[in-house]
């Protein structure tokens, strides 16, 4: 095959202009997988022992049932603010798009 002189490569597209946005979008799921797991469960244990238990007086069983309560009303709250916080994100980076 005969190379001509103006024959250079043709660099690769560049395809990280979106990497703050992904690495952005990677780290705000991390913190909620991690709060989604500990949030519900600590608050399931504290509650029976302490707040149950300890201070009301409440039986085993009782304690279970109104811990699991909690624990279920902490992963609604971590949901919605997830979404929140998803939803102005996208938001957010629409707006500073639209302004170029």
């Amino acid at each position: 095959m005969e190379r001509y002189p103006n024959d250079t490569p043709v660099p690769a597209p560049d395809f990280r202009g979106n990497d703050g946005s992904l690495v952005s979008a990677l780290k705000t799921l991390l913190f909620f997988t991690i709060l989604m797991v500990t949030l519900p469960i600590g608050l399931y244990f504290a509650s029976k022992a302490y707040v149950f238990e300890a201070s009301m007086g409440m039986s085993n069983n009782d304690s279970y049932f109104y811990a699991a309560i909690v624990a279920v009303v902490a992963v609604h709250f971590v949901l919605a603010l997830f979404v929140y916080v998803a939803w102005n994100e996208g938001s957010q980076q629409y707006h500073e798009g639209k302004q170029d």
